[in-house]
């Protein structure tokens, strides 16, 4: 689970972050609109809180370009403009829910988590391969239907491959689900995180495999 949020506060923006990190797997930061149109450019998102009072513009203005992505993301709109006439401008740009400006952090957690379930109700839900289950909403990982903990990259990094189960998801799309713009990324990083996940699915009894392809990438199938 990836996601950008927009905001220019140099108080809020890194609170944001951190929260919905913890909350949700990963989340990047930025502060304009031109900084957040290159980002969406070079990364895909699964939801974007957007902000709109940016220094150079209206957030809305940027919901037009995301709508054209596939699959597209999610967007919470964030603001301190709770005007009924504001809101349903957001909305009707393709926002798929609203938060004014001061909340409760429970209550933002649980509007992103709802903007994603439905989305995945409109794409893809529950997964199996073999006998390893992952819950996207919940971002929750089963063995023969046993819960499984799974450390934050790990994790990120296993629901990248599962999203693409059967194909092979490429060294730089891994980098990109499990470690944000300014992260430090070592160069055998991947391979390391990859190495302990395979190993964590195996001692747990799972029997799909990680498959590694090299110069590639890695490709999650059902080894049975």
């Amino acid at each position: 689970m990836r996601l950008l949020i927009i905001e220019d506060d140099s108080q809020l923006g890194p609170w944001l972050q951190s929260e919905l990190a913890s909350a949700m797997g990963g989340a990047d930061l930025v502060g304009t609109l031109d900084e957040a149109s290159a980002a969406i450019a070079v990364r895909q998102f699964d939801l974007i809180v957007l902000d709109r009072g940016l220094p150079d513009g209206d957030g809305v203005d940027l919901l037009a370009r995301i709508r054209q992505q596939h699959p597209r993301p999610g967007v919470l709109v964030l603001t301190a403009l709770d005007d009924p006439n504001e809101i349903a401008q957001a909305l009707d740009a393709g926002a798929d829910d609203y938060l004014a400006k001061p909340f409760e952090p429970i209550e933002l957690v649980a509007r992103v988590k709802a903007v994603i379930r439905r989305l995945q109700l409109d794409q893809r839900g529950r997964v199996t391969i073999a006998n390893l289950t992952f819950e996207p909403a919940s971002r929750m990982v089963y063995v023969d239907d046993e819960p499984l903990v799974i450390p934050r990259r790990e994790l990120a990094l296993l629901e990248a491959l599962v999203r693409r189960s059967g194909q092979v998801v490429l060294c730089d799309t891994l980098e990109a689900a499990a470690y944000g713009f300014d992260d430090e990324i070592q160069s055998n990083a991947i391979d390391a995180h990859i190495s302990r996940l395979r190993k964590r699915l195996r001692e747990n009894g799972c029997s799909a495999t990680i498959k590694p392809l090299r110069g590639l990438g890695y490709l999650l199938s059902d080894a049975r």
